[in-house]
């Protein structure tokens, strides 16, 4: 299962790139893709992202080896990546029509 192969890579320092990401991956197996998820008006790292590893063996020894790393100075975060939640929009809550009405007697 692909699923099983992509990781969360979370607290990644800001100034780390997606190549040197891609480096601390790479001696547990080969590195499909490496993604730092950045800010969309900054461009700056949200200190997060997201590796896929071609093989899922490849994935849990870089789970059980980079999992509590220090990487200048931050502790990595390292786990199975979940699916992405569709996202729907925005809803407002129903509101009854007589809710805002005041009674005028």
């Amino acid at each position: 299962m692909s699923q099983n192969k992509k990781l969360y890579v979370g607290s990644l320092p800001y100034s780390l790139t997606e190549e040197e990401l891609k480096e601390i991956f790479a001696p547990f197996g080969s590195v499909v893709s490496a993604r730092i998820i950045t800010d969309k008006m900054t461009g700056k790292s949200k200190g997060f992202g997201f590796v896929e590893m071609e093989t899922q063996d490849g994935a849990q020894k870089a789970i059980e080896s980079i999992h509590g790393a220090e990487v200048q100075g931050r502790t990595l975060i390292v786990n199975i990546a979940h699916p992405e939640q569709k996202k729907t929009g925005f809803s407002r809550p129903e509101r009854r029509r007589d809710s805002w009405q005041k009674s005028f007697s």
